[in-house]
């Protein structure tokens, strides 16, 4: 795996050096929720879905040598069938792994301007086992919408169709006014 993931940094490395790809924006988590999944829906009635996912890392401590914990929070939003998704299997506690990338946006509110730094979910893949869950739980919108991936369409019986495709996917789905947690 090592090998892999140096060749692939090299070969973007080699991209973003000549000019070709202007940046890379990728953010990958593996973490729990901390709490159910907020679902509200977008004036196009797009479904998104407001995640609240912990990381965590360990380090020791200088001087006593004690492995100490560091949590922390991200704010993950999915939108169309994703978010349903998210909706219907995911609950706190559960594990997920996301892939997607990183966004911060501002509202206003009561006269201040207000910041919100968030990931916004390409790809959802259910860790915990449910008895309701995909075989595979493996959740991505792909390049042609919100849909669950081909992979996830076979075992779970949903459909390949994309009732989502004909929304757009934009940068902000949702009224500015007020922040979406």
């Amino acid at each position: 795996m090592c090998g892999s993931v140096g060749k692939s940094a090299g070969r973007i490395f080699y991209l973003f050096k000549r000019k070709i790809m202007a940046s890379v924006n990728k953010v990958i988590l593996l973490g729990t929720l901390g709490r159910d999944p907020e679902v509200r829906f977008s004036a196009n009635q797009l479904p998104i879905a407001s995640l609240s996912l912990a990381t965590s890392s360990f380090r020791r401590s200088a001087e006593s040598q004690d492995r100490i914990e560091e949590t922390e929070w991200h704010r993950v939003t999915l939108f169309g069938r994703q978010a349903e998704i998210a909706q219907q299997y995911l609950r706190k506690g559960s594990r997920a792994y996301i892939e997607g990338r990183l966004r911060t946006r501002k509202y206003e509110k009561d006269g201040q301007t207000h910041y919100v730094t968030e990931i916004v979910a390409e790809q959802l893949q259910l860790i915990d086992r449910r008895q309701d869950s995909p075989a595979d739980g493996n959740f991505s919108d792909g390049n042609s919408g919100y849909a669950p991936s081909r992979s996830a369409s076979r075992s779970s019986g949903y459909s390949s169709g994309n009732q989502y495709a004909s929304q757009p996917k934009t940068q902000n789905a949702f009224d500015d006014e007020e922040p979406p947690f």
